[in-house]
């Protein structure tokens, strides 16, 4: 079981660790499954624009041996090509409501960037109405066909939607706070990226995951650099902003894709390490909290190897 854990993350050289492998001589298997659990992962969502990515990167990770990929449609295109890369995953496809349960039945982690994307003038808060409710259903069958798995919420508006499927866990009798996470991962990576562009930063990012309330703590930083405070205004500031600057490069034809794909692998390899039991995983995410009055809050976490609430 996944406690909470306090945040630094094993990049993706951890994520695709297995990749170096696959280069292996031919007849060679790229993959050992000796000594891993097996693993289901499922991903909601897998046709957009988050999902194709973070499809492609969790068929990479050693770690899972079983890929489900669900959408209202096109999953099975998705599902055919991820599933010819010679990784151990075994993966399958499923598309409209009839196959959700299928998809998520028996999984051991369950990753959700569905929804609409941002576009140019959009707010998180202007995603909320589509986004709510999508959550809202894919939660609903959660609770129903894999009560007890590993929940990280992609789509935003994270502070938003983080509540909503505690409530609908709450109602289905289902809820465990310690395995609802909303993942706030790119909020670090950009962090990392902006103090110093090297893999070996790190940066904890707590608070939200939208505008002013995404609050990275260079203060906290390793290793660390002498900012002026000007520049660290300019860094918070970019790192608040992220999201607006990927959508504004991309001229209204989309939001932050690739990297969110990225940041989400990352979590979700920190999210099977710890139910395997690796010690030391730890992470930010958005989950319930006494950090502060608010009953959401994103802070670092750690697994229940370290007994760390």
């Amino acid at each position: 079981m996944l406690y909470h854990f306090y945040i630094q993350s094993k990049k993706l050289s951890s994520v695709l660790r297995s990749v170096k492998t696959l280069a292996k001589p031919a007849g060679a298997r790229g993959y050992s499954s000796e000594s891993v659990p097996d693993r289901k992962v499922a991903v909601l969502g897998a046709a957009g624009g988050i999902g194709q990515p973070l499809a492609l990167l969790m068929k990479l990770n050693p770690l899972v041996s079983r890929l489900a990929l669900y959408d209202i449609a096109n999953t099975p295109g998705v599902a055919a090509d991820v599933g010819h890369i010679n990784t151990r995953s075994e993966v399958a496809g499923y598309m409209g409501n009839d196959q959700l349960g299928q998809a998520l039945e028996d999984s051991d982690v369950v990753i959700i960037p569905a929804g609409v994307p941002r576009k140019p003038g959009m707010t998180r808060d202007d995603l909320f109405n589509i986004n709510a409710g999508i959550v809202k259903d894919l939660c609903s069958a959660i609770a129903k066909y894999c009560p007890n798995a590993i929940v990280n919420m992609i789509s935003n508006p994270v502070n938003s939607t983080v509540p909503i499927a505690a409530e609908v866990f709450k109602k289905a009798g289902t809820y465990n706070e310690k395995k609802l996470f909303g993942v706030t991962t790119l909020d670090v990576v950009r962090a990392k990226t902006f103090y110093a562009g090297k893999a070996n930063v790190n940066v904890p990012v707590v608070g939200g995951h939208a505008g002013i309330t995404i609050l990275p703590l260079f203060s906290q930083a390793t290793p660390k650099a002498n900012l002026a405070d000007e520049d660290i205004k300019a860094l918070t500031k970019r790192t608040q902003d992220g999201g607006t600057e990927v959508v504004e490069a991309k001229a209204g034809k989309g939001s932050a894709t690739l990297s969110m794909a990225y940041a989400g692998a990352i979590f979700a390899d920190a999210c099977l390490k710890g139910l395997n039991g690796v010690p030391d995983v730890v992470e930010c995410s958005f989950v319930q909290s006494t950090v502060t009055e608010l009953p959401f809050f994103a802070s670092k976490v750690i697994n229940l190897t370290d007994n760390v609430n």
